[in-house]
């Protein structure tokens, strides 16, 4: 890895508190960015801060819900007042809940489509004329949940489809204007998020067969190093990618 891939960036990385995004934000400081890190979770935050801060990087954290329309507005504000400029966004917040298709109430489905789907719209709609200045990027997290339907995971399939989609549209949108939009499709990875996952109960053993990846479960550095290049100028020539890293899962 090169020690000054993104030295004078700015970057933006929400669900920084954990797992992927914590990883996310750790590599691109560790490689020479200026960073802004949001997720809810505002003390696991101020560690990931300290993290960074460790590293001698710039970096300044802004707790907020990514389900709040105007806090994503504000946050992308924030950076940009923070740093003069915004050149990538890691739209990596968001959170994973099984259940029979008929347990689902209003409001679950509708927190999953805020906080996993909407929540890369605001961001990302919020940025552009940024990313537009300095021909910047955007990776958002999908999963392989977005490439293929997974029992008892319907909320979740859903969100992580649109946010494939959304992430090819905007990518054929704004390629002519020098914008790449990106997105990354992980399976099993040794997060908070993977290790707090819960099965409804009343399962089919022989359905759940197909939730399952054919390796062991990434590690979220692994999924962050993948993030980092598509955020770089190595990456160039990429856009509209949904890139599986899931040890074979979706190969089938």
């Amino acid at each position: 890895m090169s020690a000054s891939r993104f030295e004078g960036k700015v970057a933006l990385v929400s669900g920084a508190a954990s797992g992927i995004g914590r990883s996310t934000a750790l590599r691109l400081a560790q490689e020479g960015a200026s960073l802004l890190i949001s997720d809810i979770n505002s003390e696991a935050l101020a560690a990931t801060e300290a993290e960074i801060k460790a590293l001698g990087a710039a970096v300044v954290a802004f707790a907020f819900d990514v389900a709040d329309p105007e806090q994503c507005r504000a946050a992308i504000a924030k950076a940009v007042a923070e740093f003069g400029k915004l050149d990538v966004l890691c739209n990596i917040a968001g959170f994973a809940k099984a259940k029979h298709l008929t347990d689902i109430s209003d409001l679950e489905w509708q927190t999953m489509m805020n906080v996993n789907l909407s929540s890369v719209f605001y961001m990302s709609k919020a940025a552009i004329p940024h990313l537009l200045e300095t021909k910047g990027c955007i990776v958002n997290m999908a999963s392989s949940a977005g490439l293929e339907g997974q029992v008892y995971n319907s909320m979740y399939c859903a969100s992580k489809a649109g946010v494939v989609m959304l992430t090819k549209s905007m990518a054929i949108e704004f390629a002519k204007k020098g914008v790449r939009v990106n997105s990354v499709c992980p399976g099993a990875v040794s997060t908070p998020l993977t290790s707090n996952f819960e099965l409804p109960e009343n399962c089919d053993m022989d359905l759940l067969s197909k939730l399952f990846p054919l390796m062991d479960a990434a590690q979220p550095e692994e999924i962050a190093a993948a993030v980092a290049y598509l955020c770089s100028s190595e990456a160039r020539f990429i856009t509209g990618a949904a890139l599986p890293i899931d040890g074979g899962q979706t190969a089938g």
